[in-house]
């Protein structure tokens, strides 16, 4: 089966690591995968492994970006003849939609999730774009039935992947000792994920290092608080080796699908403090962390000292968060899902 993926870009979020795995798992699953991005870091591991991409610049949101896209995305649809296009998210699937006009290609949307203010366009644009659409939680299939449509509930999964160096390294490499906590938040510098907010529980904190790993357009702003305590890691390409180096991960979020993320720091057995936001309860709820309400800088200070500072509860924390994930988020109860789904649209063997 032909499965060409589209999103937007292929750097360092959630639905990019989801699409690296499902590209590298589907051979298992008599999946040809390719994938159509605006590029990044996984997109030129991929095609250092052999799967095929093609570029696409990033719409944006506007009409011109959107021609642009469209027209790119039709030449990936030339070129490698899928016979299912699964599109990650509303303004993938908006592309994907266009550019297979007049083609009679199935195409299938994984929606990862949007602002509560965004429900209902984003419904009433899947129902024209879409055959089926997948969400990642049962927190965000529940708002699009509200609004009229009736998803396929896949949840997010995390693909294995080791780190390349130890915990030493790392933290050698950044001149951090071996006896500083540190808590590690891996998320884009953009409004949804309310740095902000962790920033200021940040400011209640001592005696311990917050590293961001990501980027984006607050950035700037962020950087110009001078918070005490923290690093700004830039896009990085390494999550793995930073989960091996920190102890903690935080995701201070005001909306999300099901963080990869969040699903990644489970893995490497590393508890979380998360805001208790969509499928975020549902990624947790088989242990491994704590949740805070969200815009509550308070409450997130207090949830990170109680496991920054106590090494037992650690311990305990993670390991029930790494047995967790792997009853509940398996990559390959993910791939037969989806195998089932597309093959139902057309795919075949």
């Amino acid at each position: 089966m032909r499965v060409l993926h589209v999103i937007a870009e292929m750097g360092t979020g959630g639905a990019e690591a989801l699409v690296a795995g499902m590209a590298r798992a589907g051979a298992e699953f008599g999946w040809h995968s390719a994938v159509a991005s605006g590029g990044g870091h996984r997109a030129d591991v991929l095609r250092g492994q052999g799967v095929p991409t093609f570029p696409v610049p990033v719409a944006r949101r506007r009409p011109v970006g959107v021609l642009r896209a469209t027209a790119a995305t039709r030449q990936a649809v030339r070129g490698f003849e899928p016979e299912v296009v699964l599109a990650h998210n509303v303004s993938a699937s908006m592309v994907a939609r266009l550019a297979l006009v007049p083609k009679k290609v199935p195409l299938v949307t994984v929606f990862h999730g949007v602002a509560d203010r965004d429900y209902a366009g984003a419904a009433k644009i899947l129902r024209r774009t879409s055959g089926a659409v997948v969400t990642v939680a049962e927190a965000t299939a529940s708002r699009l039935r509200a609004n009229g449509l009736d998803p396929v509930v896949i949840p997010n999964a995390v693909f294995p992947q080791e780190p390349r160096v130890d915990r030493a390294t790392v933290r050698a490499a950044l001149g951090v000792g071996e006896d500083v906590p540190v808590a590690l938040c891996l998320a884009r510098m953009e409004p949804q994920k309310r740095h902000d907010v962790l920033l200021d529980a940040w400011s209640r904190i001592e005696g311990a290092e917050l590293w961001l790993a990501g980027d984006g357009s607050l950035r700037p702003a962020l950087e110009r608080r001078g918070v005490r305590g923290v690093r700004f890691l830039g896009n990085r390409p390494d999550a793995a080796d930073l989960l091996a180096a920190c102890d903690v991960t935080v995701l201070t979020s005001d909306w999300e699908g099901m963080p990869v993320a969040v699903l990644e720091s489970l893995a490497a057995g590393r508890p979380v403090v998360a805001t208790d936001v969509d499928g975020v309860g549902e990624a947790l709820a088989g242990g491994g962390g704590l949740v805070v309400p969200p815009r509550d800088p308070a409450a997130t200070a207090e949830a990170l000292g109680s496991l920054l500072f106590d090494a037992a509860r650690r311990a305990e924390v993670g390991a029930a968060g790494r047995a967790a994930v792997t009853r509940a988020h398996d990559p390959r109860v993910l791939m037969r899902s989806y195998d089932e789904l597309l093959r139902s649209w057309g795919g075949r063997r």
